[in-house]
């Protein structure tokens, strides 16, 4: 770092982290090097760091997470939740890259969840689709999409023709279909879903549980969504 004659260091140590976070060389969800290794960088005391990092956290640009550290902070996604509700759509309307890929497609036996939320038998079979949702790369939510396999004997084939579950389900006549119940909750996650979303395990995600309904009102989807709480805000339409 060239020092400015007259700026003090603090100042100019945190202009330089800024700069480095709007030219995306520290990306959202980053975690700074420590105090020791920064102010070894910088050649200053770590008293000099700390003060660069309070300004930066001031000004919503860095977050200190106790025990884990320094990281840059997250820009929140708004993720609509309505009648309409369709991942793609959402992520695009705010310039970011939306991704879907296919964790498993499984079939199993419905639980009382399951069965209830499709109003099918308990034990029924029923396709299990797992997806992992990122946007700009980054992991934003799992999700479990559950289809009654009666309705939709020739998921598997159509979904790897699709690619998508919008696309699937219009293959099937249910393109129109609309959210009739999101049910939202929060937890720690398990050691699973902290691996796959990339974040600790004493932070929160958010649960959704939804119904997708056909034209005839009929169940035709019981889903449940796990987001990364620190990169999402979940917006209800009324």
């Amino acid at each position: 770092m060239d020092r400015v004659a007259g700026l003090a260091l603090w100042r100019q140590i945190a202009d330089q982290i800024k700069g480095d976070i709007s030219k995306d060389i520290l990306r959202p969800g980053c975690k700074l090097p420590t105090e020791i290794l920064l102010a070894q960088q910088f050649k200053v005391n770590r008293h000099t760091i700390r003060r660069s990092i309070a300004e930066l956290v001031e000004e919503g640009l860095l977050k200190v997470e106790q025990g884990r550290g320094t990281f840059v902070v997250d820009h929140l996604v708004d993720y609509q939740l309505g009648r309409r509700t369709r991942f793609t759509e959402t992520v695009l309307k705010q310039n970011k890259n939306p991704i879907a890929k296919t964790l498993s497609i499984t079939t199993i036996s419905a639980d009382r969840d399951i069965a209830g939320s499709l109003k099918i038998d308990e034990k029924t079979d029923v396709f299990c689709l797992e997806t992992i949702r990122e946007i700009d790369n980054r992991p934003l939510a799992i999700g479990s999409h559950y289809f009654p396999k009666q309705r939709f004997p020739d998921l598997i084939e159509v979904f790897k023709a699709e690619g998508s579950i919008s696309n699937m389900l219009s293959k099937f006549g249910c393109g129109d279909y609309e959210r009739q119940t999101t049910k939202i909750t929060a937890r720690p996650p398990t050691k699973r879903e902290a691996s796959i979303l990339l974040q600790a395990r004493n932070l929160p995600i958010l649960v959704t549980e939804s119904i997708n309904i056909d034209k005839d009102k009929q169940p035709i989807e019981y889903g449940v969504a796990r987001f990364s709480a620190d990169r999402v805000q979940l917006v209800v339409e009324t």
